[in-house]
C-alpha cells in the first residue's frame, strides 16, 4: 500500500460538504467516478462497519469506522475485500488500508483533506479518478 493525500477548497460550509460526502445520492454520484456504481451500506456510527460496494461488479470493501466526528473528521480502516455485493470475502487487495476525510472551514470556505492508501498497482488509475471525484464533491456542494 502507498499513501496519497489530496486537498481541495470548496466554497461551502463544512456541514454542506459533509452532507455531500455521505448522503446516499451525492455519495453515489462522486464515488461512482472512482468505481462505477459504488454505493455505501451501513450506518455511519463510530465502531460500526460499513461497506462500499460496486453495483456493477459486486466487488467492494468492508471498513471499520475507527474515528468519527460529524462534519469534521472520519477515519476508516479497510477490514476485508468482498465480492458478491459484500457477501463473501475475496483476495486482500485493500485490506489493512485506511482512508480519512478532514474538513476545516474558514470564512465559508471548507478545505477537504482526503488521505488514503491503496495498492501501488492501481496508482495510475486512482491518481486520476480520486481528484476527479473530489472535483465532483466540490461541484455538488457548491451548487446546493
Amino acid at each position: 500500500m502507498k499513501e496519497f493525500q489530496y486537498t481541495i477548497q470548496i466554497n461551502a460550509t463544512k456541514e454542506r460538504v459533509w452532507t455531500t460526502l455521505w448522503d446516499d445520492l451525492t455519495f453515489r454520484d462522486w464515488a461512482g467516478i472512482i468505481d462505477e456504481g459504488t454505493y455505501m451500506k451501513g450506518e455511519m456510527i463510530e465502531g460500526n462497519r460499513i461497506q462500499y460496494i460496486s453495483s456493477v461488479n459486486g466487488y467492494g470493501v468492508t471498513s471499520l469506522i475507527e474515528k468519527l466526528i460529524p462534519n469534521v473528521f472520519i477515519q476508516l480502516r479497510h477490514c476485508a475485500d468482498t465480492k458478491e455485493s459484500g457477501a463473501q470475502e475475496r483476495e486482500k487487495e485493500w485490506t489493512g488500508g485506511t482512508e480519512s476525510y478532514s474538513l476545516v472551514e474558514k470564512n465559508g470556505v471548507t478545505t477537504l483533506i482526503f488521505i488514503t492508501d491503496f495498492p501501488e498497482e492501481l496508482e495510475e488509475i486512482l491518481s486520476v479518478s480520486f481528484p476527479k471525484a473530489l472535483e465532483r464533491v466540490r461541484t455538488l456542494a457548491e451548487s446546493s
